[in-house]
């Protein structure tokens, strides 16, 4: 197929932020009486918002999340990414290549909230390829899992949903593209991709040196 538009995601996809995110979620955790494995915090909080796992959160700290709470989180979690995030290995070329093959018709569909997506993607120099193409999933009716920020990228972009690739990381994330009817890639560096598959990943890859090929490009 020839896709109409290339949506990525963001965290795990462009940058690699989720390590340093959830670091900073686990620390904090800790601090308020939940005390997790960094593989633990991973597999619960990888590809969601934190506020959307309010009840878990607060079942077990026994305190409520709060605004100052997460005003707090999204200082600590900003101020650690600016000082330590890096771009996705192979990610600039691959990038490049997509950008030029379909004339600038990609777009970068976060379940993150807009401050976070525009600062990583300027730090590691990609902003150029995603201006005005930009979109969060807080700012939509719902986040992932939910379609609707795949949904919006696609429209934004004239694209028909059904005719673009998503490219994603998480089983969040791949539900969200599967929803929305795209064609899905699944970036799974580290094992098989079977849980990706399993969501609904046409493709899985182990590098984002693969993905222009995979994508025709």
């Amino acid at each position: 197929m020839k896709f109409e538009a290339i949506l990525f995601d963001c965290d795990g996809v462009l940058v690699d932020s989720e390590p340093i995110t959830n670091g900073v979620l686990r620390d904090m955790l800790a601090e308020a009486g939940w005390v997790l494995t960094p593989e633990e915090c991973m597999r619960l909080f990888i590809g969601k918002m934190v506020r959307s796992e309010a009840a878990r959160i607060e079942h077990h700290t026994g305190r409520p999340l709060t605004d100052e709470w997460m005003s707090a989180f999204y200082a600590r979690r900003n101020a650690a990414l600016e000082a330590q995030l890096t771009a996705i290995e192979h990610i600039h070329g691959a990038v490049e290549r997509v950008h030029a093959h379909h004339d600038g018709r990609i777009a970068c569909a976060s379940g993150a909230d807009r401050f976070k997506v525009e600062m990583q993607l300027a730090k590691v120099g990609l902003a150029p390829y995603f201006e005005g193409r930009i979109f969060s999933g807080h700012e939509m009716p719902a986040t992932k899992p939910a379609p609707d920020v795949y949904l919006a990228a696609a429209a934004a972009l004239q694209a028909v949903p059904t005719r673009c690739a998503v490219v994603e990381d998480t089983v969040t994330g791949v539900t969200a593209g599967v929803a929305a009817g795209a064609t899905v890639f699944a970036y799974a560096p580290l094992d098989d991709g079977a849980a990706l598959r399993a969501a609904g990943a046409q493709h899985v890859f182990r590098s984002m040196a693969e993905l222009p090929e995979l994508l025709g490009c």
